[in-house]
């Protein structure tokens, strides 16, 4: 499972999103992944709990925040201590790859 945390007036949440769109990705997280985005622009308390549950580091989230489980729901990675891929073809397709 993939799971997407972002906003939808966050840029690099749309850069991300046009890529997840691009044939190449898609296929490859219709493949490997349940998608499920998690709305964090609103500062709803429900939506940031879920986020520190897979994501307990400290600092700001820089959005989009990505958080890959496995088939029991473990933490797997997570972009808010790694840091984000590029967000283009290559970077989120080699970071999907990795952990599918």
């Amino acid at each position: 499972m993939l799971i997407d945390f972002g906003a939808n007036w966050c840029g690099n949440c749309k850069a991300a999103d046009k890529v997840f769109a691009t044939s190449e990705v898609g296929a490859l997280l219709d493949a490997s992944y349940h998608v499920v985005k998690v709305d964090i622009g609103s500062q709803d308390s429900g939506a940031f709990d879920l986020l520190r549950d897979y994501c307990s580091g400290e600092g700001a989230y820089k959005m989009p925040v990505l958080v890959v489980l496995d088939g029991n729901g473990n933490v797997v990675t997570e972009t808010h201590s790694t840091g984000n891929p590029d967000l283009t073809a290559a970077g989120l397709g080699a970071f999907l790859r990795k952990w599918a």
